[in-house]
């Protein structure tokens, strides 16, 4: 009994122990969710790139999106400017709606004179560098004719790059209520501009590729408006993130920063290390004990560029002229052979964590298992498109996949006639023995 008791006694001990030491040996799975603790109201982090997305955090929710707003106004212009509808040393002249709205410093402006013409470049400037919002409206009065027009602009420019959650009402983001009783026509007078933080992502990256110049402006850490005359001023740039301001942040050229009452801090932000170029988005920044300010909205930010940069690289799911086991080929008809190679065309690299690689896996689409002679070679027959095979992935910013095309490796020439009639011969015989065997197999099944 002695014996026993001992026995059961060390089983009791023993067997927590051998538990811990379990879990503790144990990694934990590549899929589990990451956690980076941002006290935000929404959060996500892409790939400038390919659109991969790396991390999010209530990204489908709208909320406000204050002077982040003016990435499309930016975008706008910039489309107007390469299709030669609008210039740079184009001048525009003040009106009495955005000299109202200039004089108002609280607002983020700098002063325009009532009776003073401005070239675009400086109205640009200005609103990209210092978030001026009466030169944000002067832009779109330039390229629409009045604020109200613009934002039939703004609505078209989203549809065309597949915004879906999101409510423009003016150019800037601000409040309708700070517009002085002139907001746009059909939006009320307390209205806010308002996205989802995928949909801000989707919007910076949009404008990233089509108009790569805006980091040239955006990352412009002061200048001086109007310098040399009696207008100058100093415009530092709301973006502390940039080289010589509180909170550099290396790599850091852009993007766009929001505060509003209604927004809070938000902030849109682009990093480039290595070849490597992150975006971010942050919505509502506040500090561990819930107040908003510049420091939470970028100390948020950073994170999300630590745990880009430091966690995922590029790698190589897929080479070029991959094939895929027991689909090296497709069938053809009418050819000089009864098939043809097919492979990927392109290499396939996707920003991923170097601990799971070996949950990417490529997946072969078809658009036809059979093909009639003649077949050139690099004709497109499908896809290749890469799936993750545990846990989550949160896909790309613009919905799809990112994928290569699967195409022949070689060419196959049409049959001779006197090579097709033999053809047509051996495969009627075929059909008939064919046709014979399944009957008699019949009658005695």
């Amino acid at each position: 009994m002695k014996t026993v008791r001992k026995t059961s006694l060390f089983s009791i001990i023993l067997i927590p122990i051998l538990l811990l030491s379990f879990l503790v040996t144990t990694p934990l799975s590549a899929s589990a969710e990451t956690d980076l603790s941002l006290t935000v109201d929404a959060a996500i982090l892409i790939d400038a790139e390919t659109g991969k997305i790396l991390y999010e955090q209530n990204a489908d929710t709208n909320l406000g999106i204050a002077s982040m707003t003016k990435m499309m106004t930016e975008y706008i212009l910039l489309d107007a400017i390469n299709a030669g509808t609008i210039t740079w040393d184009q001048q525009y002249r003040v009106t009495e709606y955005t000299y109202r709205m200039s004089q108002d410093r609280a607002l983020s402006n700098v002063p325009l004179r009532a009776d003073g013409t401005y070239s675009i470049q400086e109205l640009y400037e200005a609103m990209a560098i210092y978030s001026a919002n009466a030169a944000t409206v002067a832009i779109a009065e330039t390229i629409a004719g009045t604020e109200s027009e613009f934002l039939n602009l703004m609505n078209q420019k989203a549809e065309e790059i597949g915004l879906t959650n999101y409510k423009f009402v003016n150019s800037t983001g601000l409040n309708n209520s700070d517009l002085f009783g002139m907001h746009p026509a059909g939006t009320g007078p307390e209205d806010e501009n308002v996205m989802s933080a995928h949909d801000v992502a989707k919007l910076a990256y949009n404008l990233l590729k089509d108009h790569p110049e805006v980091t040239e402006t955006s990352s412009i850490s002061k200048k001086i408006f109007r310098e040399g005359t009696d207008d100058a001023i100093e415009m530092e740039n709301w973006n502390f993130m940039l080289p010589g301001l509180v909170y550099e942040y290396e790599g850091v050229d852009g993007l766009k920063t929001g505060t509003t009452t209604l927004a809070g801090y938000c902030f849109t932000g682009t990093a480039e290390r290595n070849g490597t170029r992150l975006i971010a988005v942050v919505m509502n920044a506040v500090d561990s004990q819930g107040v908003g300010s510049y420091k939470a909205r970028f100390d948020a930010t950073a994170k999300l560029f630590d745990y880009g940069f430091a966690q995922f690289s590029k790698q190589e799911i897929v080479p070029a002229n991959y094939t895929f086991e027991g689909q090296e080929s497709i069938a053809v008809t009418k050819g000089k052979a009864d098939k043809v190679g097919i492979a990927v065309k392109d290499p396939i690299s996707v920003m991923i964590k170097a601990n799971e690689k070996d949950l990417y896996q490529p997946k072969l689409i078809l658009e036809t298992d059979t093909m009639e002679a003649e077949v050139k070679e690099g004709t497109v027959v499908g896809k290749v498109v890469i799936e993750r095979t545990e846990g989550t992935d949160y896909g790309y910013i613009n919905g799809d996949g990112f994928t290569a095309d699967v195409v022949t490796t070689e060419t196959v020439e049409r049959a001779s006639g006197f090579s097709l009639f033999f053809q047509a011969i051996g495969g009627f015989f075929a059909s008939i023995w064919n046709g014979i065997t399944g009957f008699v197999g019949g009658l005695f099944s």
